[in-house]
């Protein structure tokens, strides 16, 4: 079920069928249903498997619903529309809002400084900043792991071609016309530049790219992503990243991954993750490197992924 189809309920819709506040705040507590905002429910067994942007998303459908103009959506709201993955979510919806246009609508946050520009796209009949602006907003917005990682996802739309393909002037071009962007903007123009300039679109997952970013941290030189080692009967195995400077390889393993991997072969996650075992194996050993890996747990920090890299006798050099 995509986030368009998932049904949003209302409360008037409710007391049609009988339910009134008692009811409606019993079957909440048992967790049957699930209020996105006020008045407006979905189905719990819809919503518990959402991933943040899915649920950030969900709400903009909400407040559609009990609007009486539709909004336009930015920022991090609209980088979950356009299925950008969100670190981090507020409970808070981003809307343009023009000066004349009062706050007031719980739960969202009206941007006067954005309105300027009002041109949007619409996605499943959400309005919403274009990509690049939005990932320009992003950028000069929010912290650098959540910019770095919506900006990575953002490139690797527009630039990637698996399995490893990369086209750095697509690249670059993005990357220019969100430079742009920023420039017109009155504040967060330097950090946006930075999550710009460290952005790359061959990060396969969000794992992925906050990993680089604490790699840079730790001291390592930049390392190569999507490396491509001659695998078994003329295969190809990519790895996530080399660290050149230090001969080794690094992947980022969340369950994300095996779960997707699975899915896209037909196969249940048990049977991938004993596959890849065996790739590291072959990996190791033909290429003579030390090989870490690492998940979720070991990203709070670059000193927490420094103290697993060391595990496996990796430090910087």
């Amino acid at each position: 079920m995509t986030i368009a189809t998932v049904p949003l309920i209302r409360r008037s819709q409710l007391a049609e069928h009988g339910w009134h506040s008692r009811r409606i705040r019993s079957e909440v507590e048992n967790g049957y249903l699930r209020p996105v905002r006020p008045g407006v429910y979905a189905r719990g067994a819809d919503v518990e498997s959402l991933l943040p942007e899915q649920r950030i998303a969900l709400r903009a459908r909400a407040l559609v619903l009990v609007s009486a103009n539709r909004p336009i959506f930015c920022g991090m709201t609209a980088a979950a529309i356009q299925g950008l993955p969100c670190l981090r979510d507020d409970g808070l919806l981003h809307v343009l809002s023009p000066d004349s246009r009062p706050s007031g609508a719980r739960g969202v946050v009206r941007h006067r400084d954005l309105a300027r520009d009002p041109h949007y796209v619409e996605l499943d009949g959400l309005r919403c900043t274009p990509l690049v602006r939005t990932v320009a907003d992003v950028a000069r917005m929010e912290s650098r792991d959540v910019a770095v990682t919506v900006v990575d996802a953002a490139l690797r739309e527009r630039a990637f071609t698996p399995p490893g393909g990369y086209d750095f002037d697509e690249a670059d071009r993005f990357r220019e016309e969100a430079m742009n962007w920023t420039r017109s903007a009155t504040r967060g123009r330097r950090a946006a530049e930075r999550a710009l300039t460290l952005g790359d679109g061959r990060a396969q997952l969000p794992g992925e790219s906050v990993s680089r970013l604490r790699l840079l941290d730790l001291g390592f030189a930049p390392p190569s992503l999507q490396v491509p080692v001659a695998g078994p009967r003329g295969s190809t195995y990519w790895i996530d990243f080399g660290l050149d400077d230090v001969g080794a390889w690094g992947e980022f393993d969340g369950m994300v991954k095996y779960r997707r991997l699975a899915a896209s072969a037909g196969r249940d996650p048990q049977s991938v993750l004993e596959e890849e075992k065996r790739r590291e194996d072959w990996i190791r050993g033909t290429t003579q490197r030390r090989f870490a890996r690492w998940g979720w747990e070991h990203l709070t920090d670059a000193a927490t992924l420094g103290r697993r890299l060391s595990a496996f006798g990796i430090t910087p050099a």
